[in-house]
């Protein structure tokens, strides 16, 4: 394999880790990665640093230091899969930087993620059987299904209409509370605590929590308290937005 200028190697580390990073990879992971890559082709001065909003690539000498932003997040560990890949094809020397920024220029215009309507469906059914698992009636399921459904629906509804993610969550808790609440006071459903968990579980940003907590106990600091605090955010917007229907109703 010929050796890669200075830029092509700056451009795939960055490129890699910027993918990652929008997909729902670990601080610490992400640093990795790029630095494995960026050792593989020879330089082992690189020093690379990421939060969930930025990544920091830079080497010593007169080489530049370059800064990505990441202003969108998401979870898609398939193509976290696909990066990890190229990054031990290019550990192996099989892939030349020019060849491996091709290929991660391919993956990050994919679109991996699932079809709308089956990540509603999957909403729909998982919030059913997450009733029955906090000892749920059997009666109480369609309901459940009903207003999980409903509620993610309107998340990626307003998600796309809506700047904040915060007041997208908070909307998408206060539909399924107000769905959940009905259909108990017109006699349809049995126990309103167990519909309302039931449905929200699919808001909850059960990754997120997972990724701060390895991020703080592999020394990442900062972002693991980030990604802490976010996860906060959006467990705070599905409270008030379930408080919000209990006190209206």
């Amino acid at each position: 394999m010929k050796p890669a200028i200075t830029y092509e190697i700056i451009e795939v580390s960055l490129l890699a880790g910027k993918i990652m990073l929008q997909s729902g990879a670990e601080t610490y992971r992400v640093e990795d990665t790029m630095s494995r890559i960026s050792a593989a082709y020879g330089i082992s001065t690189s020093h690379c640093y990421a939060t969930p909003t930025a990544l920091i690539f830079s080497m010593e000498g007169e080489n530049p230091t370059k800064l990505v932003r990441i202003s969108e997040r998401s979870t898609d560990l398939n193509k976290v899969t696909l990066v990890n890949g190229i990054s031990r094809q290019i550990s192996a020397g099989e892939l030349s930087a020019k060849e491996a920024l091709t290929s991660l220029k391919e993956i990050e215009l994919a679109d991996h993620t699932y079809p709308i309507w089956l990540q509603i469906f999957s909403a729909f059914i998982s919030s059913g059987c997450f009733l029955i698992m906090f000892q749920g009636q059997w009666n109480d399921f369609l309901l459940a299904c009903l207003a999980g459904g409903l509620g993610f629906s309107a998340l990626i509804y307003l998600h796309k209409l809506l700047e904040m993610k915060f007041f997208a969550e908070f909307l998408s808790s206060f539909i399924i509370g107000v769905v959940a609440i009905l259909t108990v006071r017109t006699g349809i459903g049995l126990e309103v605590d167990k519909i309302i968990i039931g449905s929200v579980m699919p808001l909850v940003p059960g990754l997120l929590i997972t990724n701060a907590v390895r991020d703080l106990i592999a020394g990442h600091l900062m972002a693991g308290v980030a990604k802490g605090a976010e996860a906060f955010l959006t467990a705070f917007a599905i409270g008030i937005g379930i408080a919000a229907t209990f006190i209206i109703f």
